[in-house]
This record gives structure tokens, sequence and C-alpha cells, in this order.
């Protein structure tokens, strides 16, 4: 079978920083950055996605933003892949660890005032973004946001449980990678990683890539939650796909990619984004976590979709991929044939 062509529906990726060179949060990211990288996700069978802006200056959030709609708006095809923005910051940890590669120059505490700026300079096209539960005012950013219809996801923190509980009463639905961004040492318990894990509302977004998380790991998270609260993700950056060694990039400064294809800062274990796509996440998890093809397809078509009320591009065939075993063959995107090899 797995020599035989086969079609699936097109994969949705909630968190794309970038891919095969190409830098959502580059300083000169441009129409055609945005509209090349969307091709490139195509050639790996993604056909709707969330760019992921990171924590940078009100003025170079806002720029992306405003070059991601331009491109929406330039055509029709990027318009229906684009589905919405994740912005992932500003208003994360300050601690080594939880922040990760972000900017600690740029890290602030939430301001709907400023997520409505966004909203502005982005179509409106914002519809996750990631914040720490634990930052002044998070609470009231959360109920405010919400009621926008901008989905809250918890992540790059290190809450207390009850911090985290606040944040689910206010609104809070998601988790960002969980399991990363966070602490390398965290109290045996209580934690908010066990928190999140057993909070209902929470639907975990992970990462499957065999770096962020161990298979025993990501495949104990998937049965705390249930696959029905699964997503996975790839948090793919721009120097997915590249040759091993060091490079500057906007996204955490100098990035070292490592021999087994992981994105590190250079001389530790922190991690910059994923060195794979969506389709590369996929075929890693149905390879080494013990659940069926179908439960671990739905978390990267059926779940993030219903999240995103998108259901019928995985239902109604306009948005599919044709693989022979993993190599993609073709992509349709709204009817549309846009890659085949």
């Amino acid at each position: 079978m797995s020599g035989q062509p086969h079609t699936r529906p097109g994969l949705i990726d909630l968190q794309v920083n970038g891919y095969a060179g190409y830098d959502v949060n580059a300083d000169d990211v441009d129409i055609e950055t945005v509209t090349e990288l969307t091709r490139a996700l195509w050639a790996q069978g993604v056909t709707t996605y969330l760019p992921t802006v990171i924590t940078a200056s009100e003025e170079k959030i806002t720029h992306v933003l405003a070059v991601i709609a331009a491109a929406r708006r330039s055509d029709r095809l990027l318009a229906h892949s684009i589905a919405g923005i994740h912005v992932e910051g500003p208003s994360l940890a300050a601690d080594d660890g939880p922040r990760g590669a972000h900017d600690p120059r740029h890290l602030r505490d939430p301001d709907i005032a400023e997520l409505n700026r966004w909203q502005r300079a982005a179509d409106s096209l914002i519809r996750i973004v990631t914040l720490a539960p634990e930052r002044a005012g998070a609470a009231e950013y959360i109920a405010a946001a919400t009621s926008q219809g901008v989905r809250i996801s918890i992540g790059h923190c290190t809450p207390t449980p009850e911090q985290v509980r606040v944040a689910v009463d206010a609104g809070a639905g998601l988790s960002t990678h969980l399991g990363n961004g966070t602490h390398a040492r965290l109290p045996r318990h209580p934690n908010h990683l066990w928190t999140q894990l057993a909070e209902d509302r929470l639907t975990a977004m992970l990462i499957a890539d065999g770096h962020h998380l161990p298979a025993e790991t990501l495949t104990v998270m998937i049965r705390a939650k249930t696959p029905a609260r699964c997503v996975l993700t790839s948090d793919s950056a721009a120097l997915a796909g590249s040759e091993p060694g060091l490079y500057t990039t906007p996204v955490g400064g100098s990035v070292e990619v490592r021999p087994d294809g992981s994105l590190r800062l250079p001389d530790t274990e922190l991690l910059a984004g994923s060195g794979s796509s969506l389709h590369d996440c996929l075929a890693w998890a149905t390879a080494h976590l013990p659940l069926s093809s179908a439960e671990l397809l739905a978390m990267a078509t059926t779940h993030p979709a219903e999240l995103m009320g998108l259901g019928e591009r995985v239902t109604g065939g306009q948005d599919r991929v044709e693989l022979v075993g993993d190599r993609v063959l073709a992509t349709t995107v709204a009817g549309a044939l846009v890659h085949s090899t």
C-alpha cells in the first residue's frame, strides 16, 4: 500500500514561523516572501496555515502583519491558504528557558489596545495569540480578546497552577507547543504542565519533530489529553531543511542547525523553532507513536480545522494531497492544482 498513490486532506498548521529559507519575521519580509513560503508549504502538502509573528517591537509586529495581509489580498489562493495569523508573544515569560528564542528586549505585558492596533494592520486576521498567563493583566486581556473571537493559547510561560486555571476561566483554550517553552526542571508536582494536561478546556498543540518531545512524553501527553484534544503543529522556522552550521536569523539571533536537523541556540540545548514541516512531523509521529495513522492525521487536519471553523476544508475535497508513501506528488488548494512533481 505504501507504494501506491493515495489521497488525503491537505494539512493544517497553526504555527509556521517560516520554511525553506522564507522567514515571516525577517526585517525585509515582503509579499514575495509570504508567497514563496506558501508555495514551499504547498510542496509539503500543507494547504492551510497560520503564519506566526513572534515577539518584537510593536512597529515590527504591525509591519509584518500588514505584509501578510497585503499578500493575501494579492492572490485568492494565498488568501485561502493563509486562514489567519498567530501572534506568539510579546507577553511571555522573561526567564531563560520559558522565553525560548524570543528577544527579551521586547517582552511586555498584554495590552488589548495593542491587539486592536494589530488587527487594524492585519485586516482583522489574528486568530491566535500565545501569552504567559502570569503576566500582569493577562486575565482581563484574555477575556477581552476572546470576546473578539481571538483564541488565546498558553505558552512560553512559568505560571502557577492557579494562574493557569484563572486564564482558562477567562477564556484561554489552547496550549502552545505543550511541554516546551518552560524551565528544563519543574517541581515534580504540582506544576503548570500537569494543570494544562488535566484541563479539558485546553487543546494541546504539540510539536512531533522528534526533538521537541521524546516519543514517550508525546505519547503520554496525547493519552492524557485524548487525541480529540490534540493538534500537531510544526513551529517550523526559515532554517528548516538547511545544512548544519551557524546562522543569524531574526528569530533567536544566532541559531545552530545541528546534524540531526534540530535548531538550537548555540552552545545550549534550547530549541529555536523546528527544522521540520508538518508533513515531516506527521511522518515522524506515524513511525514512532503507538497511535493509529487515522488518529494522527486527524490531529493535523480535522482537529485544527474544527478549532478554526474550517471543517469543510477536510471534508469537502477541495484541499487535498496525492502521495506515494510519504512523498508528495500533487497538492490541490481550493480546487486548483498548486504543486505537482
